[in-house]
This record gives C-alpha cells, structure tokens and sequence, in this order.
C-alpha cells in the first residue's frame, strides 16, 4: 500500500501563530492547515485513473482547474484561522457561511476591552452612486471631532457595561449596548476554493475598506505563502481579471470593426442609453461596461461624437 504523507509547507509553518496586524487592534493568524498546492494535484489526477497519462506539469494543472472552475480540487486544502475584527465587520464576514465558525461569547466572558476607532483622516463620505458604499474622506477638522466624540461614546459605553457587571447582572444582558466597534474573536475554518470565494468578493475594490484589510492581510501574507501557485493561479483568473456578458462582448466586437454607431445601438436596445443615445442616469450595467472598457484601454462609444449617427 502507497505510503500516505502529511503535505507540509515550510513558508507557512514559518508564521503559524503569528499575528498580523490589521486595523487599529485586529488580527489574522494562522492556528492549522491541511494540504498544499501538491493536495490540489493530488485530488486532480486521482480522478484519471490508473494508467493514465500524466497530462500536465504541476503549475499548469492548478492553472488549467482554476481558469475553466473546477473547484473540487481545491477543497481538498483547508485553512484555519484565529481572527480578532470588529462587529460590523464581523456581521459581513459571516454571511460567508461556507466555513466552520466558532466564535468569542459574551455570554460566557466579559467583552473584549478593545474597539476600532477611526482615525481623523479615515471617515469616509457617503458615496452618491453606490448606497452601500463610500466615496472619498471627510475634511481632517471635521474628522478629528467625529473622533473625538467617538472616544467619549466608547469610553462612556465601556463604562456602562463594566456598572452593569459589577450590579451582578447577567454577561448576556450586561452587553446589549456595546457598540458594533467593539472587537470580537473567532475561529474560522475554510476550504481553499471557498477562500478564494471570499477573497474574490471582499478583496475587490468596492468591498468596504474594513473587511478588504482582513482579506487583502489574508490574501497576500497568507495563502500566498500556503499554496502560492493556486495563488497565483487566482490572481491572474479571479483577482485581475475581466469578465463579459454577451451584450459586452458585441459592443466590444462593434468597437473593434470601427462601428461605433452600432456599439451605442446596442447600448439603447439594452435599455443602458435612451433613444437619443446618452448615458441614463441609473444605469449600474452601464457603469460597470464603461469601466471595464476604461481597463480594457478601449474608448467609450458614447463619450464620442459619432454617437450622433446612431439616430
């Protein structure tokens, strides 16, 4: 019988245990992990059969899974973490429920005595576009006494619920008024392809900045040193790609035969220009096709004077 050993990585064994920053008083480390870039092999060719032919090298085996979304091979690795963040951000992590979740109860102890406060230079103002988003920051002056005041709320909540223990009333009830900036700890355990589902989702640049400082933290000091050609791998198919719908592929086929006129035709059939061929104002479709031509290199059809032949 094949002798079976433990896949181990010496980048990673290197950190485990380690914190990494993140934040005023987060963390991210490293408890266990299981498999390596090898495992994903591994689990891949066993599918083949005996007798089957080598088909690739390593690196372009992982390559060739992750481009054409073969995910099982990548669940083959796990990675268990030990995370300390902040509630609010805590709350969009967990809707990730693809993982195995225990975390910090102030029911059984008392809170954590520490909370995330925003630097003067970081409130962020309210994006018009996006109402789930940010854009931009706040004036310094202004942020230096929206800091100020969250200080004082801190403190005066902290305050209150360490009266509410020393009264004897119950850890349960004693932290109903603690503020979501307070910190809380977990363990969380997940597979490799739904970390890079996470990863994919809140490393991008319309995450909100909290939470894309733990998976960015994560990302890059992590699993880069875990699996570093899946890693890779996933940087170049899933982090620093483009994806396109039909519609934009026919603009971009349009645009690239010179017809600008028929690009912005297919803009107004698809309800993202009106009848006269201008951009509406609600259009998040439009958005995202208008930036992904500004990636792309590739001039709007819209913004340019031929749009008028379009009527």
């Amino acid at each position: 019988m094949e002798q079976i050993e433990r896949p181990v990585v010496p980048a990673l064994d290197a950190i485990l245990g380690q914190q990494f920053k993140v934040l005023d008083n987060g963390f991210v480390r490293v408890v266990d992990y299981m498999g390596s870039d090898d495992s994903i092999v591994q689990a891949a060719r066993v599918s083949y059969g005996k007798g089957t032919k080598k088909v690739s090298e390593d690196r372009g085996l992982i390559r060739y899974l992750l481009r054409n979304w073969h995910t099982t091979p990548f669940e083959m690795c796990e990675l268990k973490l030990h995370v300390r963040v902040p509630m609010d951000c805590w709350r969009q992590w967990i809707r990730h429920r693809t993982a195995n979740v225990n975390e910090y109860s102030t029911r059984y102890s008392e809170a954590i005595d520490a909370a995330q406060v925003t630097a003067p230079d970081g409130w962020r103002s309210q994006s018009s576009a996006n109402r789930q988003g940010s854009a931009g920051v706040l004036d310094t002056a202004i942020g230096e006494e929206l800091t100020a005041e969250e200080e004082r709320l801190l403190k005066h909540s902290r305050s209150v619920y360490e009266k509410r223990l020393s009264a004897g009333v119950a850890r349960e009830q004693a932290r109903k008024d603690l503020p979501l900036s307070t910190y809380t700890e977990a363990y969380w355990k997940v597979d490799l392809h739904n970390l890079f589902n996470f990863l994919r989702l809140r490393m991008d640049a319309h995450a909100q900045l909290e939470i894309r400082s733990y998976a960015t933290v994560i990302g890059n000091e992590i699993v880069s040193r875990w699996c570093p050609v899946a890693w890779e791998a996933f940087v170049d198919y899933r982090l620093n790609s483009v994806a396109l719908s039909r519609l934009e592929i026919e603009v971009i086929q349009a645009l690239a035969g010179n017809n600008v006129a028929g690009a912005v035709r297919l803009g107004i059939e698809a309800g993202l220009l009106d009848e006269n061929g201008s951009p509406l104002k609600q259009s998040r479709e439009r958005g995202e096709l208008e930036a992904k031509l500004a990636r792309l290199g590739i001039a709007c059809p819209w913004a340019q004077p031929a749009v008028q032949s379009a009527q």
